[in-house]
């Protein structure tokens, strides 16, 4: 880590820094027991902390102590969220060194359980409510938000988390951990990032019942009415942060990809659920034909699910393969969509607009196991957000119709798994490649252990947010998640692939998100006024580490 920034105040400079009891309360300040001798002096703070002084190696051995003997998942998400409340630098110091035990616990599959049950474990508010009644007000409330220099905002209206459906309020759990993997895997600096939450009301009757939910208690807004606020977040957010990336994150399906169609050429904005989930897909696909030596223009992807994921990652796909000389209607009979009436065909008239271009000439089948055995794919993909549909019949098919079948359960949380790894090792008698969207441990099978691999788009979104925010680009070019997944991909090694992991390790994550956010800075050249000839080094030197100030009158 870099040397600790020594912050000189002038007397001019002192009002705007707490001091005394109120600096211990400043969790962007706050250092707890390693504040200095001469520090405590000056700063007020003489007998209001324990004599002996703590380096942040020492606070790191006592919060990782007390984090361990937490008795389940749950109760560690809450204690890291009240020692960000406290302590940001520690933290991220924390979350950084122990990324991979943690990961999972700020972000997927726990902050499910925590969004489910966010009104029951709220200690402090974290980021911005707007609801539906402040029509006419959105600016305002954006500018009470203390930091200035937002560069990354994610905001959801929380009808769709994760695979858990429609949590309204309680949503604001998925922004706060999104952003806290900006910072942590990709060194956006926190005072950077906002997490706004639209609450528009819920469709969750159970939620409408709990005196402990902390949004607005009726259903859900939908209509003139929504998209009016929505218009009005997106001008307000353009007026008092006009250098923000806007990140959309969980919004159902009626609404994701048209407002990503409606505003991506007019602010600089993009889908997580869509074009994450589509960079890291087809990133793990292009990893994959390392190891069956296949060309993608050779594969053949059924999805489950027909959802915004899934046309999603069928969209990159087929920009991919226009890229490798195909015609664009070509590109897309490689990709072939099943959802819960069965195989998208061009006889359906159930389906959406977005949908059709996926909707091929073919009978009618109403089994996800006779999908795959009429169509034959190399790959099946799950993102259905339903458990278990990859069934020992559809593994063992697949595997009789490819030497490697590729199966990617996408869907989060773990709970929500299409099908688990084990099960997958197993079925195929040890040949398929797997990935899953929240983690999976590793498995033994007969004599081999395998790596699962985990498609987490926290391997995608940091870089590509990165890559944005310092280039100033003012739209998200179409090419960015197609330059993003190819970078990914050629960051696996050869030593990972023999493993069976088809995405780095997660412990090198600040170095691929580093990667990919060059290669998007790159990319956006011409979309910005102010893209520097030395990219690697702006993004260096960017980049935040977690450490102390040193704060000195």
């Amino acid at each position: 880590m870099k040397t600790p920034e020594k912050f000189h105040m002038s007397s001019e400079q002192q009002p705007q820094f707490s001091k005394g009891i109120d600096l211990l309360h400043n969790p962007a300040l706050n250092k707890g027991t390693a504040f200095s001798e001469k520090e405590r002096e000056l700063l007020g703070l003489k007998g209001l902390l324990p004599p002996r002084i703590s380096t942040i190696e020492d606070q790191e051995i006592r919060i990782l102590e007390n984090y361990r003997k937490q008795s389940n998942d749950l109760e560690k998400y809450v204690y890291l969220m009240s020692l960000q409340d406290r302590n940001e630098v520690l933290f991220y110091y924390l979350l950084m060194n122990h990324i991979e035990e943690m990961m999972p616990i700020v972000y997927t599959p726990t902050v499910g359980k925590a969004c489910q049950e966010y009104g029951h474990i709220f200690r402090r508010p974290r980021g911005i409510f707007i609801s539906i009644e402040n029509r006419d007000e959105v600016a305002d409330i954006l500018r009470n938000w203390p930091d200035k220099d937002i560069r990354i905002i994610v905001v959801t209206d929380g009808e769709r988390i994760l695979g858990l459906g429609d949590l309204g309020a309680n949503g604001m759990g998925i922004p706060v951990g999104k952003l806290n993997l900006y910072t942590a895997c990709a060194g956006i600096p926190p005072s950077m990032c906002l997490p706004v939450t639209l609450d528009v009301g819920t469709d969750n009757g159970k939620l409408l019942k709990d005196p402990l939910y902390i949004g607005s208690h009726h259903r859900r807004i939908r209509g003139n009415e929504y998209d009016e606020l929505l218009d009005e977040f997106m001008e307000a957010v353009s007026e008092v942060f006009p250098k923000a990336v806007i990140q959309f994150e969980d919004f159902g399906n009626a609404n994701a990809y048209r407002l990503l169609q409606k505003y991506k050429d007019k602010y600089c904005t993009f889908n997580d659920d869509i074009q994450g989930t589509a960079a890291v897909s087809l990133a793990g696909l292009l990893s994959s034909l390392r190891i069956t030596g296949g060309k993608l223009s050779d594969q053949k992807v059924l999805f489950l699910g027909a959802g915004t994921a899934g046309i999603g990652i069928g969209d990159l796909i087929v920009r991919a393969l226009v890229k490798d000389g195909f015609a664009e209607d070509q590109a897309r009979k490689r990709c072939w969509f099943f959802d819960s009436k069965g195989l998208l065909n061009s006889d359906r008239k159930d389906i959406q607009v977005h949908q059709r271009i996926f909707a091929h000439h073919h009978l009618p089948i109403g089994s996800f196991k006779d999908a795959v055995k009429s169509i034959r794919p190399t790959a099946i993909i799950g993102v259905s957000g339903q458990p278990g549909l990859f069934t020992k019949d559809v593994i063992q098919t697949m595997a009789e119709i490819n030497e490697r079948p590729i199966i990617f359960a996408l869907s989060n949380p773990t709970s929500r798994s299409e099908c688990t790894a084990e099960q997958t090792y197993k079925w195929s008698d040890g040949r398929a490649i797997f990935a899953s969207g929240s983690p999976f441990e590793e498995v033994q099978f007969e004599e081999n252990t395998f790596h699962p691999g985990q498609g987490n788009n926290a391997y995608i979104f940091p870089g590509v947010g990165l890559g944005l925010i310092v280039s100033g680009a003012e739209r998200v070019a179409d090419n960015v998640f197609y330059v993003a997944a190819k970078k990914m991909a050629e960051l696996v090694s050869d030593e990972d692939l023999e493993r069976g992991a088809i995405f780095p390790s997660i412990t090198d994550i600040r170095g691929v998100s580093f990667e990919i956010g060059t290669s998007v800075m790159e990319s956006v050249n011409g979309l910005s006024e102010n893209l520097p000839s030395e990219i690697s080094e702006k993004i260096s030197s960017f980049m935040y580490e977690p450490q102390y100030m040193e704060l000195l009158i």
